[in-house]
């Protein structure tokens, strides 16, 4: 395996993704180099692994290399799991993260502080061919603040609490990168990757 390309436009994510790869002998480019797409592809899946599979299908289609795809979001406890794959529309089709927290907190008002419990969840599927080869899965368990808190960060980790206290947004990006959900599920990609190679 020579290159992994992502199915995502985001700098900072594949930044993070070639961090955490680097020690591999693998280049990590966006699919959107190597492919023309119009709009965006439909997340239409009921979960984190199909719409992560659904992505990452579509674009093995057009290029040659591997291609991997998440999907990710937040499931709070007391919300039966949501927002979940909602996540990112929470408040709406075209909802910011200011609205969709302010959404949260209005769901969680009143609620006692040990039934806020949540977990960010991400799914990361690796396609190719047409052929869905692996998917992998990471967790970060936390809690749902009372009120947002930190500059960093982005999404719902104003309000995400971590076991030292600190929501996901008042620490550094490095320690992020070590506790976080995609963090984790890349790390399994990474040991996956390790594995093929030395099969190869």
């Amino acid at each position: 395996m020579k290159r992994v390309l992502v199915a995502s436009k985001n700098k900072n994510k594949l930044n993070e993704i070639r961090k955490i790869l680097s020690s591999l002998n693998v280049e990590v480019s966006s699919v959107y180099d190597f492919c023309s797409m119009s709009g965006d592809i439909a997340e239409t899946g009921s979960s984190f692994e199909e719409n992560a599979c659904i992505k990452a299908l579509v674009f093995s289609e057009l290029v040659e290399d591997f291609v991997i795809a998440d999907d990710s979001g937040l499931c709070v406890d007391y919300l039966n799991g949501a927002p979940g794959v909602f996540s990112a529309r929470f408040a709406g089709e075209d909802a910011d993260d200011k609205q969709n927290n302010e959404k949260l907190l209005e769901k969680l008002r009143g609620v006692e502080s040990e039934q806020r419990t949540a977990k960010f969840v991400c799914v990361i599927a690796l396609a190719k061919k047409g052929e869905i080869v692996k998917t992998f899965r990471g967790e970060c368990q936390g809690n749902i603040a009372e009120e947002a808190r930190g500059e960093g960060g982005f999404g719902y980790d104003p309000l995400f609490l971590l076991e030292n206290g600190n929501t996901m947004a008042e620490i550094s990006a490095e320690e992020k990168n070590r506790v976080s959900h995609r963090a984790r599920a890349l790390e399994k990609l990474k040991k996956f990757i390790g594995n093929y190679q030395c099969e190869d």
